[in-house]
């Protein structure tokens, strides 16, 4: 993996032991999946290789679940749509595109936030070399 963005915060906190696990095995099944298909594919397609590839490694997969988003008292059932959420203690979101903007970074911190997980993988099929496009996003900011 290529990068680490964390959330500014003091006291910088790792993810537990369980979950960079499953971040590690994720890590090598979307190595193995850009091995096999290539770059250049819908966001659509890798997302679904990449559930049945979790779930053969016996992982519980949710795709393109909504995460309800609470503001001012009122809670909104579609705040946004998780790509992937594995073991209900990972969000992968998932790109196919030439290049990732810092945008990309901020919108998987933020779906952090706000469903209180540590960590999250941004994950860019379209790289030319998997481990270029795989980045750890860890949020310091636990409620």
């Amino acid at each position: 993996m290529t990068e680490e963005f964390h959330a500014k915060a003091p006291g910088r906190q790792e993810p537990s032991e369980e979950v960079d696990r499953l971040a590690s095995l994720v890590v090598d099944a979307c190595v193995k999946i850009h091995k096999s298909v290539g770059p250049g594919l819908l966001e659509s397609v890798y997302e679904r290789i990449l559930a049945y590839e979790l779930e053969q490694r016996g992982c519980q997969v949710a795709r393109q679940i909504s995460i309800p988003v609470s503001y001012d008292g009122m809670t909104f059932e579609e705040g946004f749509r998780a790509d992937l959420l594995v073991n209900n203690l990972l969000i992968i979101e998932l790109k196919s595109i030439e290049k990732l903007l810092p945008v990309h970074k901020k919108q998987v911190l933020t779906y952090l936030r706000l469903t209180g997980l540590h960590l999250g993988l941004l994950i860019n099929f379209g790289e030319e070399l998997m481990k270029t496009g795989i980045h750890r996003i860890i949020n310091n900011r636990m409620n």
